[in-house]
Order: structure tokens, then C-alpha cells, then sequence
């Protein structure tokens, strides 16, 4: 197992940025050099703020772009690797229309935008805008790479380590692990002669490195006053067959991902994953981004897993579409329907999920990708079976989507 990231979450000072950024740098070269003391390899160090609504002073695409090129330069003075400026909001309607641009200027900026609203609401107009905006940054980069960093998030709360759906809270400044765990559920579902055993196997492992990894954050808080957000867990996959969350979803026993059995192993492997202590932050579900594990890719290749199964599996785990390459003729209408499923499932379950949409331009379904990035394995373009929609659900509404009721 890996740290995929040490995420610092904080509320920024723009008069102050260079200052806060330093001191955020300070802190993450400490955290990185405890965690490595321990024995563990530690991949990125990032920054998440709060939603850049609530401290840019002036709402425009120029101020937006200006200080996240100053973060940018920021960055690389710090030596840390991406910096997320949180969600656009449904009640800030103009903040979704800033992001392309940035996203067209910078290469370590993150974004997200918000499908939902607190309490079980559903806006119809920030889903139209989230597709609009992975339909503009999908012309961005070649194979429509700037839609690797923005997602659309649905009840998503603050505080997940993991981009680009982390954001603050606002408040003090707090820290958070995102861990590259897959290779455990590998092993505990390949080293077992029951399936019983092997569940255990995986909660002992994880317990395992959370015992281990606690006490070093906690270490960490005690020195520098720095709050210890919690670990997430969730089994992030490397484009390798022994670091695929899909491998360790056959190893169960389903012969193909995709084909029937497959919701049930996502829904065992989900359980497995609650029954694990540990003190708990973001999704501690399973990620299932197709072109970051190299099984999915196999498998959306070859046709059996599609974008429809993914959306399934998401019902009994997961953390929704992650890295789904999709036809470059995709329309914002059309990615905006996938939103609003996206955005139902997580209201009615109320859970966490996210949409992180690649529409390659010039690509066709069928077609191979051609991505040249480490954490990618190449796969063909997913059949992309939407159609705009019409009346009621294309209007420009907010409406409520409670959770099922549990009595009878």
C-alpha cells in the first residue's frame, strides 16, 4: 500500500498567498518525511481550499485565472504537486462558467462543481453547467486530458482527501490521507481458502496500516497543531494487474467484470471495507476509475463493462464514473443526463458519489485511446448510449430527492 496523497485543507488569505502557501509547504515536507520514516511511499502532496466563491474578491473569469496562476507559481516554490480550488455552487450560477478557462491555462489547478444542495436537493441548472463544462475542456488538451481534473460532485461533503472532489470546510486547517490500497484486496482475495477468510484477511490488513499510520498523524497533529483529518481508505487502483481493484472483484469468482456476479462482488468488497476501524474521512468505498486500473481498461475494451454497469456497481459501493473515456461528439446535453443519474443515485442513497467524464476528441466509441500518462492504461472509447433530455428534467429547477424511508 502507497499514500496516494497527504491533502491540507485550509481557508486561503489571497492578500497572504504566498505566506500561506509557504507555510502549507513547511508542513507537508514534515508530514511526507514522517510518513516515509514509517515506511511507506508517499506520491503527491496537495492543497485544497474552500470553494473559491467564498474568498475570490471578485467573481470574474480574469480574477479567477489570475490567482490560480499565483497558486500555480505558488506550487512549484513548495515543491507541492496539485492544489484543488474547491466546488462551484448552485448558488453561486456564474461560477461554473469560470472554470474552463483556468483549466486552459494551469496544469496543477483542480476543480469541482456541485450537482446537489444540502439536505437532499438536485439542481438542474449546476448539472446543464457541469456538463457544459466537460464538454468546453474536453478541447482543451490533446485526448481531452483537462477533464482529468475537474469532477462533478453529488453529496459530496468536505474534508475527502482524494481530487479532484476535495474541498474545505472552512475553519482551521486540518490534513488528511488519500491511500493506493488495491493491492490489498488483491492479496487478501487471492491468499484464501474461503471467502469469509478472505474478507478478514482484507479488514486485518487495512486495520493493520491503520494502526500504523494513525499514530504518526497523530504524531504529526501533537507537533504542529495541524488537526488529523482521518485516513480514506477507499482501495485507489495503479495501471497495474496486481494493483487493480478489478482483478481483486474476479478473484472473488466473477469471470468477467461486467458480467452478472459482478454487483455482488462490489457489494461484498464495499461491506468488507465498513467492517474495517479506523478513524474515517472522504469515501472509504471502492473507485472504479476505468482508465487508472488496468483490468477496467481491459474490460471496457473488449465491451464487457460499460458505462452503464459502472453506474450500477455505484448503487452498492463505489464513488461513481471516474476517468470514463467517452466519444469526442459527446454533447453537454448529453453528459448532462449521466449527471443527473449520477446526482439521483447519490440523493436517494445518500452517499457520496462523482463524475470525472473524459470525452476524447476525435474518438469514436470502439476506438483505442492514446493517453501517454503513468497512471493511465489505454482502452478503447465506452459507447456513450444518451440522448438530451427533454421537459420537466431539461428545465431549470432545484428540487428535493429524499432517501427511501426504511419502515414499513
Amino acid at each position: 500500500m502507497k499514500i496516494r496523497a497527504i491533502t491540507y485543507f485550509y481557508s486561503p488569505d489571497i492578500g497572504e498567498l504566498a505566506s500561506c502557501v509557504s507555510q502549507a509547504g513547511a508542513f507537508l515536507h514534515r508530514a511526507q518525511s514522517a510518513f516515509e520514516a514509517g515506511g511507506y511511499q508517499v506520491q503527491s502532496t496537495r492543497l485544497a481550499t474552500t470553494s473559491f466563491t467564498k474568498w475570490l474578491p471578485e467573481e470574474s473569469e480574469n480574477a479567477l485565472l489570475l490567482t490560480a496562476l499565483d497558486f500555480e507559481a505558488a506550487l512549484a516554490e513548495q515543491n507541492i504537486g496539485y492544489l484543488s480550488l474547491g466546488p462551484a455552487l448552485p448558488d453561486h450560477p456564474a461560477s461554473y462558467r469560470l472554470i474552463p478557462a483556468v483549466l486552459a491555462e494551469t496544469h496543477n489547478i483542480f476543480f469541482s462543481g456541485l450537482l446537489t444542495t444540502p439536505g437532499g436537493g438536485i439542481s438542474l441548472p449546476a448539472i446543464q453547467a457541469c456538463g457544459e463544462i466537460i464538454r468546453a475542456a474536453a478541447g482543451l488538451e490533446a485526448n481531452g486530458f483537462a477533464n482529468l481534473r475537474f469532477a462533478a460532485l453529488a453529496n459530496v461533503p468536505p474534508g475527502a482527501p482524494f481530487f479532484p472532489a476535495a474541498y474545505h470546510a472552512g475553519g482551521a486547517p486540518r490534513f488528511s490521507l488519500a491511500c493506493e490500497a488495491a493491492d490489498l484486496a488483491v492479496e487478501a482475495f487471492s491468499q484464501a481458502d474461503t471467502l469469509a477468510a478472505a474478507r478478514q484477511n482484507l479488514v486485518t490488513s487495512l486495520e493493520k496500516h491503520a494502526g500504523i499510520l494513525t499514530p504518526i498523524a497523530r504524531g504529526i497533529q501533537k507537533e504542529t497543531g495541524i488537526e488529523f483529518g482521518g485516513l480514506d481508505l477507499t482501495p485507489a487502483p495503479f495501471p497495474e494487474l496486481e494493483h487493480s481493484l478489478g482483478t481483486a472483484l474476479e478473484r472473488m469468482g466473477v469471470p468477467k467484470l461486467g458480467q452478472p456476479g459482478s454487483l455482488a462482488a462490489a457489494a461484498i468488497l464495499a461491506a468488507t471495507l465498513d467492517q474495517a476501524r479506523f478513524p474515517r474521512c472522504g469515501f472509504n468505498g471502492l473507485m472504479l476509475p476505468v482508465l487508472e486500473d488496468a483490468l477496467l481498461a481491459q474490460r471496457a475494451a473488449e465491451g464487457s463493462l460499460s458505462l452503464k454497469d459502472l453506474l450500477l456497481y455505484s448503487s452498492v459501493c463505489g464513488t461513481g464514473l471516474d476517468t470514463v473515456p467517452l466519444p469526442g461528439s459527446a454533447t453537454a446535453q448529453q453528459l448532462s443526463a449521466i449527471l443527473l443519474d449520477v446526482a439521483a443515485l447519490a440523493q436517494r442513497l445518500n452517499k457520496p458519489l462523482t463524475a470525472r467524464l473524459m470525452p476524447v476528441p476525435g474518438k469514436q466509441a470502439g476506438d483505442p485511446t492514446s493517453f501517454d500518462f503513468a497512471y493511465f492504461a489505454n482502452s478503447r472509447v465506452m459507447d456513450l448510449d444518451a440522448a438530451p433530455l427533454t421537459d420537466f428534467l431539461a428545465g431549470v429547477e432545484n428540487f428535493d430527492l429524499q432517501p427511501r424511508r426504511s419502515e414499513i
